[in-house]
């Protein structure tokens, strides 16, 4: 297993290797509850948790890198049903310690709920935070043309979902390593344009649908009614005050809606 130069503040490389090239990293508590395994979205990173680690309390953490994304980028093929078949791997290893909780932010929601499709045993609940889940009511997903090289993505989806002024701002080392996780992305993307990877009718455990305030209100509480619809297992909560980078500007509120989920279905 490759390991990042900096390992994030609160979070720990994981002493077994869980999946061949998947990057790990958790931070254990006294007396966990449960395990939560945190899935990242696109352009980001296993230590973007490192914020809901250093808060938990009752959870253990476990984050990793998602295949193709930073310390595990050599790790192919990309693909959804990869990323998930990740997941499940790392959801088994925890369950051997009790419990689990998975969280996933952005397009991390989509392979979280993906396994709560796949499987039963993926955990006790899945919490998706603004995830991508559009194909519910845009049969016509037309997002723009993705630009040739991939890592000209990745610098304009930052640029879009960050600011101009934060790429700017960003060593040439760090620009280089975001621009190289542009092949991870694109699939990302791609998976999103496509048909619909899986139906969210089919989920097989307790999930929730969690997002903020601050960005695309409407179109967050039309997905919250068409999931609410979907499956009697998914229920929906708004943040306040919460941005789509909760995990790294509001990590309170969003560790508060994971544990209240926890306690009302789980505990």
């Amino acid at each position: 297993m490759s390991t990042p130069a900096t390992t994030p503040r609160g979070l720990h490389p994981t002493e077994e290797v869980i999946v061949t090239g998947l990057a790990t990293f958790e931070r254990r508590v006294a007396s966990p509850e449960a395990t939560l395994i945190c899935v990242h979205g696109g352009l980001d990173r296993g230590g973007s948790f490192a914020r809901i680690a250093r808060r938990s309390e009752r959870f253990d953490v476990l984050a990793y890198d998602r295949r193709g994304y930073q310390a595990s980028r050599g790790l192919t093929p990309l693909s959804l049903s990869a990323h998930i078949d990740d997941l499940l791997a790392l959801s088994a290893w925890a369950r051997t310690r009790g419990p689990v909780v998975v969280l996933g932010h952005s397009y991390g929601g989509v392979v979280a709920y993906g396994a709560a499709v796949m499987s039963d045993e993926v955990a006790s609940l899945v919490v998706g935070y603004e995830t991508p889940v559009n194909w519910l009511y845009d049969n016509d997903r037309n997002y723009g043309t993705l630009r040739p090289a991939p890592g000209d993505e990745a610098e304009s989806f930052f640029r879009r979902m960050v600011s101009d002024g934060a790429w700017e701002r960003l060593s040439d080392a760090e620009r280089a390593s975001r621009r190289a996780d542009g092949p991870a992305l694109v699939d990302d993307l791609l998976t999103l344009r496509g048909e619909a990877p899986f139906s969210l009718a089919d989920i097989r455990v307790p999930s929730t649908y969690v997002y903020g305030d601050s960005h695309r209100l409407d179109h967050h509480r039309l997905l919250a009614e068409r999931l609410e619809s979907v499956s009697p297992l998914m229920r929906c909560r708004q943040l306040t005050h919460a941005g789509h980078g909760a995990h790294l500007s509001t990590p309170d509120q969003l560790l508060a809606a994971v544990t209240t989920e926890w306690d009302e279905r789980c505990a």
